[in-house]
């Protein structure tokens, strides 16, 4: 009695013992030593010594373990027959989990399988081609921006979409009007100013009138076939012949400014000629009409061939 009792308990022990890898081979191997039952384990009809562990569905995916080909499937995702999880838009992303199921092929996806557009110009990244697209600007298929009129300002922030393609633009793509000094320069062929200021009885500039040059040269960098002759004049105080040497030697020392600052000039084309006090355009009898009187004008020798060069007034060419 003692020793049917001590085997009893041994079997049960053992029974209990058992791993769960041990249950499943002992399963397979029943399933394989008995082909005639034509009986998958996971069968109602399978008698319960043949039901085991093989039958579970560990991924949770509908596709019990027998039959599942791709054991470990993410948690929601969709599967085939096989237990093999689907990607429709092949993003990377498996359906189910993918909040975004008909992302374009190409295009980069978050962790939900969504699609991004940095630049937001409605291509997505991944697609997109250019991926700093300026906010506003228009994109072709491949999301770079395109500038119709060729001006360097992009389709969509360009407010002037049709400008020519000789004139300079600014930020919007709209032609920039040319300074009073060019608009002088267009229409008389002589821009004269009495701002160039020296100082009193020398031909030393003053600090201000730095400025005033610089914005001349500026226009006259535009016409580098224009000829140039600088012209010096002065009020009526003092001698003639005081006067005319000091229109002369402040004629020059404009033109060596203009030289110094904008090396790209071709010096043959600035002459400098001293008028003196002889063409005055104001009474010098007046503080103020002498002050006009003491100017400097630029005149441009060559105004009717280079009118032939000019195709649209008004604006800065590029």
């Amino acid at each position: 009695m003692r020793r049917s009792v001590f085997f009893l308990l041994l079997g049960i022990v053992t029974v209990v013992a058992l791993s769960p890898v041990e249950a499943v081979s002992s399963c397979e191997r029943k399933w394989k030593d008995r082909p005639e039952l034509n009986i998958s384990p996971c069968s109602v009809l399978a008698p319960w010594w043949f039901k085991c562990r093989v039958c579970d569905d560990i991924d949770m995916d509908g596709i019990n373990d027998c039959d599942d080909k791709c054991l470990g499937t993410p948690m929601n995702a969709a599967v085939d027959e096989f237990g093999c999880p689907t990607d429709s838009d092949n993003d990377g992303v498996f359906d189910g989990i993918d909040q975004c199921p008909e992302t374009p092929e190409g295009a980069k996806v978050d962790a939900k399988g969504c699609p991004s557009d940095t630049d937001g110009d409605g291509v997505l990244n991944g697609i997109d081609k250019c991926a700093k697209t300026p906010k506003g600007a228009k994109v072709d298929k491949k999301g770079c921006p395109i500038d119709s009129d060729g001006d360097g300002v992009f389709d969509g922030i360009d407010k002037c979409p049709d400008t020519p393609s000789d004139l300079a633009v600014d930020e919007m793509g709209c032609p920039v009007p040319i300074s009073e000094f060019e608009t002088q320069f267009i229409n008389t062929g002589v821009i004269s100013t009495s701002k160039i200021n020296f100082e009193s009885n020398k031909n030393e500039l003053l600090s201000e009138s730095y400025k005033v040059i610089d914005e001349i040269g500026a226009v006259l960098v535009n016409w580098p076939d224009a000829l140039i002759e600088i012209r010096g004049h002065t009020d009526s105080q003092g001698s003639a012949d005081y006067n005319q040497k000091l229109s002369e030697t402040r004629a020059a020392a404009v033109r060596a400014h203009l030289v110094s600052t904008y090396p790209q000039m071709d010096t043959a084309n600035l002459t400098v000629k001293g008028f003196g006090e002889t063409k005055p355009i104001a009474a010098n009898d007046t503080k103020e009409g002498r002050a006009q009187n003491r100017r400097v004008e630029f005149c441009v020798l060559n105004k009717e061939e280079l009118k032939k060069e000019i195709e649209q007034k008004g604006y800065k060419k590029r």
